[in-house]
């Protein structure tokens, strides 16, 4: 099995992971919403949190691997994003679409609040508006990635 192969397969595998958070997610707003107990918005922060950071070790996998380089820096998060989204010519093409770094950029921002803030500072309001845009661009990251691990398998 060559390297490539091997990508393919953490990614998809990654994948189904990255699903269970995105499902956690919207089941634990719905019940904040159906409840109004308010610490169910702290697992769905945590696991919109999940979200993004699942799929960021995707893309620091795919870094390693196919670029020979992660970006570093105090904005490296965002470098990283940037990073994926544009081809590399001659070594890959791009790993998701501008439409889909354009979503996941709004779990990157919501990852760092998550990271800096104490919890019962958390916005119900804006958690609402991102667990009711997580399955859409869940779905773009899945087209994407997918996409890219059957790329990777043409490799050989």
């Amino acid at each position: 099995m060559s390297q490539y192969t091997a990508l393919a397969g953490r990614i998809r595998a990654c994948l189904i992971d990255i699903q269970g958070t995105v499902d956690r997610a919207v089941l634990l707003g719905d019940k904040a919403l159906q409840t109004g107990d308010d610490g169910y918005w702290d697992g769905v922060a945590l696991n919109l949190h999940g979200y993004y950071t699942g799929v960021e070790h995707i893309f620091e996998d795919i870094s390693r691997t196919m670029d020979a380089s992660l970006p570093t820096g105090s904005e490296w998060h965002l470098d990283l994003l940037l990073q994926v989204s544009s081809e590399i010519d001659g070594i890959r093409p791009a790993v998701i679409s501008r439409a889909t770094r354009e979503c996941l950029d709004e779990y990157r921002g919501f990852r760092h609040v998550v990271r800096n803030v104490y919890a019962f500072n958390l916005r119900p309001v804006r958690m609402k508006e991102l667990v009711d845009r997580l399955h859409l661009c869940f779905l773009a990251v899945y087209h994407d990635l997918d996409a890219f691990a059957g790329f990777l398998e043409k490799l050989e």
